[in-house]
């Protein structure tokens, strides 16, 4: 009986998530690099000039493929007015405090007739197709040989420093999503309503680990 793919599987082509590499359906590898945003506006003529010049650089300095995934998303203020707020109570003094008071009436006005949204960028880096292979031992000679993990990750390394290297003279922070937040990410983009209201917090070993188990009477074990 041919076994039924899973839902990963037959929608998003997500076979797993290790050690900050997704490995898709197919033998596709990516990681992805998150960049901050900047106020372009706010910059002065030559700051503009130079962060254009920056990410043409950028561009133009590319030897492999890249896509640039924008998201926005309606932003959760709660736990910053919560936070505000008690520190209004607890921590400022008078004057401070009735300053921080007034700024919590004008987001809650704020957030109730209109929606905010906050907006993340990601660089998605794939491996090469043709990734160096492990070579399989005869019998299997004759077989497809795999693809070899490690030679994957050191070239998705060294890709992401690169983007990351030039990413950051645009003045923008980079950094590479390791395994959990490339899950959370999948994941609010598949389910963005539910991932508001149950987030991934653990690590994904949490999330794949047998929790119970029981044996026979002859000590096997059953899951």
């Amino acid at each position: 009986m041919k076994r039924r793919a899973s839902v990963q599987t037959a929608f998003l082509g997500l076979k797993e998530i290790e050690e900050g590499v997704v490995r898709l359906r197919g033998g596709e590898q990516r990681a992805v690099v998150e960049a901050s945003g900047i106020n372009f506006a706010l910059l002065g003529e030559g700051e503009q000039e130079a962060t254009i010049a920056g990410f043409a650089a950028f561009l133009n300095g590319l030897t492999f493929p890249v896509q640039i995934l924008i998201r926005a998303t309606p932003l959760d203020l709660e736990a910053y007015l919560t936070g505000l707020e008690q520190r209004a109570a607890r921590d400022l003094a008078d004057g401070l405090a009735v300053l921080a008071r007034d700024h919590l009436a004008y987001l809650r006005r704020l957030a109730r007739n209109r929606t905010l949204l906050e907006r993340r960028f990601y660089v998605v880096v794939p491996a090469d197709a043709g990734a160096p292979r492990a070579a399989r031992p005869w019998p299997f000679a004759g077989r497809q040989d795999r693809v070899d993990p490690t030679a994957v990750r050191r070239q998705l390394t060294f890709r992401c420093e690169e983007v990351v290297r030039h990413l950051g003279r645009c003045g923008l922070a980079v950094r590479r999503l390791e395994s959990v937040e490339l899950a959370r990410l999948y994941y609010a983009c598949w389910c963005p309503e539910l991932s508001r209201r149950q987030r991934l917090e653990r690590d994904l070993a949490d999330y794949t680990t047998q929790a119970v188990c029981k044996t026979d009477g002859r000590g096997r074990r059953h899951e």
